[in-house]
Order: structure tokens, then C-alpha cells, then sequence
């Protein structure tokens, strides 16, 4: 049998599925009558094109944000010649209520990079180090070089896990003080690492160390074994700084609002890090009515589960390896460059993520609407005819 038979199998048995996945969007409780028009039938699918690409490079929500936080923000226009002093002060309440800890635990912060570069800044001293696997997001690597801080990457295991032993020797072989930077699920993996595997650490308070933990893609993951480390600042643990954002699962990555839960001496000593809670009007009403809006959150966290499937289910048909993903990216191996990739699928109207070494020969992409991700693994088959994939 040829290729070209083998292939146009293999695209007749992934759409013939594909569409069956597309049926399902109804069944999953995604026709909500507040958010239909956020996920348009496939009918109505438009063909992407240079101007206007599919942008699944940069792990955005695709949905864009709930209509009532879209209501909420452009009504705050109106009254953005203030300041939003008392919505500050709610949103900070509304947070602690939902963390079952302190106001003084709670800081507000421009999106979780401000949270990642306050809190490097607040630990950096002439003796300390940042401890990170080797591959993971780049921000804290970046404003520890801006701080002077010692980089201690420690490789990865296989299926490009962490090193939980190789992080704590690394902990354990330093004599001055440490700041281990883990996010969890991973970026760019999309891979989880065990609550079992870091609560423990933790839980001993190895001496000088502090924990940064940024899990910017919590709301997204399925696993069980998967569990927020917010519990342990809730019971009192200092020595972690949990890191937020409502820029993933409620879509408000323009927004700029992130926040940091922490034991409140930690937060006090962040504070003097940050130019103050200083979050634009709309970005905190949008946050306001968004956590509200629980039937959006459901229908963020069920639309990125399709399409997921959908991508997935692509590259089990093109028989292509990837990492079992708990965010809104996949991350896949790739036998083919990467740049060439890249500019073949730039040419098709779909932006895909950059290189993330040492990982050179996987790639990462981001979930879009599964309108999207149809077009997406439709266009990954085609791609596999002409030896592109």
C-alpha cells in the first residue's frame, strides 16, 4: 500500500472522529445559553489567513474572556479616570475568602510575572541561588540574572520530568540560601509533577529555602495526583510563595492581574518589591465578575478538554510522541526542524510556539477553540502527505 493511500486513511478515520469529538460539544454542556456565542458552530469556522492566524503559540485561552467579565471591564471604562482602591480591596477579600486565609495573605500583581520578579528580588542576596530544572518557564531564570542570583539547572529525568533528588541535592549542596522555582503543570511540558513528591520537601523546611511555586495552569489539569500547595500556606507554612493568574482558565492574559498567596510576613516583605496593588480598573472588575461566573470557568475548563482530545487523537493517528498534557498546550516530539515547521504551518494561518532547549526537537502548541484544533490536526495530516511532519 502507498503513502498517499496510508495518509488519506488516516485523514478519513481522524476527520470521520474528529467530527464525532465536534458532536460532542453540546453533550459536554458547552451551549450554555450565556456562552454559545463564544464557541461558534463549525459551520461558521473561518478558514485562518496570514492577517488573521490561528495563534496557538503563546498558551492563550482562546475563548476570550466571559462575556459578563467583557461586560464588567468596559463598563469600567466609564470610571477609569479613578483609582480602583475599593475594588482592589474587594478582590484581595474575595481571594483570601476563597483561600480560607488572612487579606495580609493575599498581594495583588501585574499578571504572575510581577509575583516571580518581586519575589526573586525579595530573596536575591550576594550568597543565594536559584534552583530550576532545566527546562521549564523562563521568568524566573530571567529576573535571577537581573538580580546577580546564581542559576542552578538540574536535568531532567526522562519524559522531561523533574528531578525532585537532583533539585534537593542541589539545595543541599549550597551553603547559603535557596530559591526553588517550580511550576506546576509545567510550561512548556504540560506535565505535573506529584503532590507527593513536593509536599514533603517542602514540609521539612530545609533550612534557608524558600519555594516558588507558580501554577498558572492549575484550573486546567485532570490528574488526581495533581494538588495545589495553597493548603500549605493556609496551615501556616513560611516558606512558600504560591503564584496566580487570571491570565490562563478565565482568559484575561491582556489583563495583566496575578496575584501571590503567601504567609503574611512573606507577603510584607513582596510588598516592598512591587509598585503597589496597582491593577488597572478594568483588569479587576473583569477579575471581580469572573470569579463569579462559575459556569464560565466550567465551560473554560470543558472547551480545552476537547480540543485537547481533538489534538491528541491527531498525533495518535500521525503515530507522533508527546507528554501527557494537564494544561492548555501539548508539547510533541517532532522528526522534522522545527524552524521549517514552524514557517510550513505560519503559511497555513497557524502560529506555533518557539524552541525550548534542550527540548530542540519537540514543539509546543498551545489549545485553541476545537473549531481550531479541527483545522489544526486536519492540516498536521495533510502535512504528513507532503513529508512536513
Amino acid at each position: 500500500m502507498s503513502t498517499h493511500t496510508v495518509v488519506n486513511a488516516q485523514r478519513r478515520q481522524f476527520l470521520k472522529l474528529s467530527g464525532a469529538l465536534a458532536g460532542t460539544v453540546t453533550l459536554a454542556g458547552l451551549s450554555h445559553p450565556t456562552l454559545a456565542e463564544k464557541l461558534p458552530a463549525s459551520d461558521s469556522f473561518a478558514v485562518p489567513t496570514a492577517d488573521k492566524p490561528i495563534r496557538i503559540n503563546f498558551n492563550e485561552n482562546a475563548l476570550g474572556m466571559s462575556p459578563k467579565a467583557q461586560a464588567a471591564a468596559r463598563d469600567a471604562v466609564t470610571k477609569a479616570n479613578r483609582y480602583a482602591k475599593e475594588e482592589i480591596i474587594t478582590l484581595r477579600h474575595k481571594l483570601a475568602n476563597q483561600y480560607q486565609i488572612p487579606e495580609t495573605g493575599i498581594l495583588l500583581t501585574a499578571g504572575s510575572s510581577e509575583g516571580i520578579r518581586a519575589s526573586i528580588e525579595a530573596y536575591a542576596t550576594p550568597d543565594s541561588q536559584l534552583v530550576i530544572p532545566e527546562l521549564t518557564y523562563g521568568d524566573g531564570e530571567h529576573f535571577a540574572v537581573i538580580a546577580g542570583m546564581k542559576i542552578t539547572k538540574v536535568p531532567m529525568l526522562d519524559g522531561w520530568q523533574f528531578d525532585i533528588n537532583g533539585l534537593k541535592q542541589a539545595v543541599e549542596k549550597h551553603k547559603g540560601p535557596s530559591l526553588v522555582y517550580l511550576v506546576n503543570p509545567n510550561n512548556p511540558t504540560a506535565t505535573i509533577t506529584p503532590a507527593d513528591l513536593i509536599e514533603p520537601w517542602i514540609n521539612s523546611k530545609p533550612t534557608n529555602t524558600i519555594f516558588i511555586v507558580d501554577e498558572a495552569y492549575a484550573e486546567f489539569v485532570n490528574d488526581p495526583r495533581f494538588r495545589s500547595v495553597s493548603p500549605l500556606v493556609k496551615q501556616g507554612a513560611d516558606n512558600v510563595i504560591l503564584l496566580k493568574t487570571f491570565s490562563k482558565i478565565f482568559a484575561m492574559a491582556g489583563m495583566r492581574v496575578g496575584y501571590v498567596v503567601a504567609h503574611p510576613t512573606v507577603i510584607a516583605r513582596l510588598e516592598n518589591y512591587v509598585a503597589g496593588e496597582k491593577i488597572n480598573f478594568c483588569g479587576v472588575d473583569a477579575a471581580l465578575a469572573s470569579m463569579d461566573d462559575q459556569a464560565f470557568i466550567r465551560y473554560s475548563k470543558k472547551s480545552n478538554d476537547i480540543s485537547r482530545q481533538i489534538l491528541l487523537q491527531a498525533l495518535d493517528t500521525l503515530q507522533i510522541p508527546y507528554l501527557p498534557s494537564e494544561g492548555n498546550f501539548v508539547f510533541h516530539k517532532l522528526d522534522v526542524s522545527l524552524k521549517d515547521y514552524q514557517q510550513h504551518m505560519k503559511d497555513a494561518g497557524i502560529l506555533i510556539g518557539r524552541a525550548f532547549p534542550p527540548a530542540q526537537s519537540w514543539c509546543r502548541i498551545s489549545l485553541g477553540t476545537p473549531q481550531e484544533m479541527a483545522f489544526v490536526a486536519k492540516t498536521m495530516l495533510d502535512f504528513r502527505s507532503r513529508g512536513w511532519i
